[in-house]
């Protein structure tokens, strides 16, 4: 009589649940994950707000826009012109007056970059919001609706947080929006 060689049906069964039980545990952790990432978004936003109000309590102006910064700290550190308004080329200098006051980390004009890496900028208006915004870009659309709900009103068109394209809805397949909040 022959030996039947194989695998029995229980043996396939156990390792098919070994299986299931891995991807949903790569699955749930990529999920804690990326929820994480989420939660640092928003605190990176948060944070930011605090250091320009910081900035502007103990300084009387904007970061980037204060007209003494110069004197304050020396070179290179460069003066805004004092107007209130964080003009294009006072963008750069908003982290660099941050910096130097010690309200954030770091060195230099180099804009700071989110969990997701892409590009924090303080600016001018942005995303139909007048006023100063703090803006990040190389968002996705799932992100960006997620933070919105969590920070605003979870339409992408209104509130104090929106994305730059004009739609109430986020595209979940979008990759590289830039979304802007009010400070």
């Amino acid at each position: 009589m022959k030996k039947q060689s194989g695998f029995t049906l229980i043996e396939i069964a156990i390792v098919m649940v070994i299986i299931g039980l891995l991807l949903g545990g790569v699955l749930k952790g990529q999920e804690m994950m990326t929820n994480a990432k989420i939660k640092r978004l928003a605190n990176d936003f948060n944070g930011i707000s605090a250091a320009t109000f910081s900035y502007l309590d103990r300084y009387s102006s904007f970061p980037g826009d204060d007209p003494n910064a110069a004197t304050r700290w020396g070179a290179p550190v460069v003066s805004g012109n004092g107007n209130g308004v964080i003009a294009n080329g006072e963008r750069p200098d908003v982290w660099e007056h941050l910096r130097s006051a010690g309200l954030i980390a770091g060195t230099g004009t180099i804009n700071p970059t989110h969990a997701f890496g892409g590009s924090i900028t303080v600016q001018q208006n942005g995303a139909g919001i007048t006023g100063i915004v703090i803006c990040m870009n190389r968002m996705t659309g799932k992100t960006a609706e997620i933070i919105d709900r969590q920070v605003d009103d979870g339409n992408g068109n209104t509130g104090e947080f929106r994305q730059t394209v004009n739609s109430a809805i986020y595209s979940q397949n979008a990759t590289n929006l830039t979304v802007c909040k009010k400070l």
